[in-house]
């Protein structure tokens, strides 16, 4: 837990593992530990629960849906989970998959209102905007979406040789088959709903490899900063600084795995100007050095 929302609600983040991909796999179900908090919450990656067997009630955000046979819930981050009926809801079964966006790689988009324009993410879009989706598995096609979670959580247990790519293949025709179901709401998902996030996000998305600060991107919104805080923090659950800087150490961890460039030339990069003010920042939010982080990525 990182934290709490301005309700008090805790706030989950993916604690990624250097050398590992950053995916997780959980068994949902009578035959399986029940989760460490069934209590409302929010996360800041994202989240897909697919159930095999239905039970019970899931709430998200301000809906409450019948669990059925066959859903998928796709939660974008800063959505507030919790369970709505418990008394049926050890009868559930299924999976959760719990990743952050940088899992697909360097091409995909930081700030979560851009994801509309990736084939894999965009379906996490009208969750970020303030309303997770359920989506439907047709009765013919659930044998396969159950052997390719089971395969999944295989490979993440094992590690067998070239299970990070199979990893990421799997997770692949997961979000294929995600997108797929989603399609015919695609024309539902209407940038002018949230006409500020995008602004502020593009804005983040635009120039966090400069040195900006909450006061540059409420002047771009025409917002007070403390108006600007509120309402993001009430959508997302994250503070705009906390955004910026999110968007920063996803670029600096890509950067410092993939390229030879200096932690100094990192930090200049993703926008920080002290290299001091960037180790500290990056040990802060990762409990490990730069430099760490790059040893023990390439191993």
């Amino acid at each position: 837990m990182r934290g709490r929302r301005e309700d008090g609600l805790p706030i989950y983040t993916y604690e990624a593992v250097p050398g590992v991909p950053p995916v997780s796999v959980m068994r949902m179900g009578r035959s399986s530990a029940p989760p460490p908090d069934v209590r409302a919450h929010s996360h800041d990656f994202l989240v897909l629960a697919y159930f095999e067997r239905g039970g019970g009630s899931l709430r998200l955000g301000d809906r409450e849906w019948r669990i059925e046979a066959g859903d998928i819930y796709v939660v974008a981050p800063g959505e507030v989970v919790g369970v709505g009926d418990a008394s049926a809801h050890e009868e559930a079964e299924g999976w959760g998959i719990f990743f952050p966006p940088e899992v697909l790689g360097a091409q995909a988009p930081g700030a979560f209102l851009s994801w509309r324009a990736h084939p894999l993410l965009f379906p996490f879009v009208r969750g970020a905007a303030g309303g997770a989706q359920r989506l439907k598995v047709p009765p013919g096609d659930r044998p396969s979406w159950s052997e390719r979670l089971s395969a999944l959580d295989l490979e993440l247990r094992q590690r067998r040789d070239g299970y990070r790519e199979a990893v990421l293949a799997y997770l692949t025709l997961l979000l294929v088959g995600v997108g797929r179901l989603a399609a015919d709401i695609v024309g539902n998902l209407r940038l002018k709903d949230e006409p500020l996030l995008a602004e502020v996000f593009g804005f983040i998305e635009e120039h966090y490899h400069e040195p900006i600060s909450l006061r540059d991107v409420a002047q771009t919104v025409s917002l007070s900063r403390g108006h600007l805080t509120t309402v993001v923090r009430r959508k997302t659950g994250r503070t705009v600084q906390e955004w910026i800087a999110e968007r920063r150490m996803v670029e600096a961890r890509r950067l410092l795995v993939e390229t030879d460039l200096s932690v100094e030339e990192v930090g200049r990069r993703v926008g920080y100007v002290d290299a001091g003010y960037f180790v500290r920042s990056f040990r802060r939010a990762h409990d490990i050095t730069p430099l760490g982080w790059r040893r023990a990525g390439r191993p």
